[in-house]
């Protein structure tokens, strides 16, 4: 397990809502994650995650006490299964971080959560989504051709899922503390 120092998952807050808006304004490609452009936006965005009726299994990344990432779960209890999605501030983009989170959560709704398969998505040119989940023990499991329009353009996304049958990846797991929701 990770030491005291470094980042920890936590439940989402509605406090959150000033950093969530910060984080969407770090980077253009924020907005592919939701439509947060102001303060009520973000209010928004974080109530959804938070609502007790939510589908969402949402964990902030923290780095002493600032919200720098998302990994979510959107749950579909009748399939026992999962989307599966996570965005990183740019701050915090390349320490290994959203790997890390992504594998710890994965883990916990394959285990704890009782999930049985777990499935993501992201665009052909997003390598650094795809490096994420394989981390986190995704399986490749093909394209789907022209899924996204973005910015006029028709973009293929790559598809990933996980089993609970599949191999545990060699990770270093993120505190997770159960704070929040």
């Amino acid at each position: 397990m990770s030491g005291e120092t470094g980042p920890r998952l936590r439940r989402p807050r509605a406090d959150d809502a000033d950093a969530v808006l910060a984080a969407f304004r770090s980077n253009a490609d924020m907005a592919r994650q939701g439509d947060v452009s102001s303060l009520a936006d973000a209010e928004r965005y974080v109530g959804r995650l938070v609502a007790e009726d939510s589908p969402h299994e949402a964990w902030v990344v923290d780095d002493a006490g600032v919200l720098v990432g998302l990994v979510c779960v959107s749950v579909d209890d009748a399939n026992r299964s999962g989307w599966f999605w996570y965005w990183t501030t740019d701050a915090a983009r390349g320490r290994g971080w959203t790997s890390r989170a992504a594998a710890t959560v994965a883990h916990w709704a394959l285990t704890d959560r009782g999930l049985e398969r777990l499935e993501l998505g992201h665009r052909v040119n997003n390598p650094a989504s795809g490096a994420v989940a394989r981390h986190a023990g995704f399986v490749h499991e093909g394209v789907e051709r022209a899924k996204f329009l973005v910015d006029g353009r028709r973009i293929d996304v790559r598809t990933y899922g996980r089993l609970t049958s599949d191999p545990e990846p060699a990770f270093e797991p993120l505190v997770m503390t159960g704070e929040g929701r």
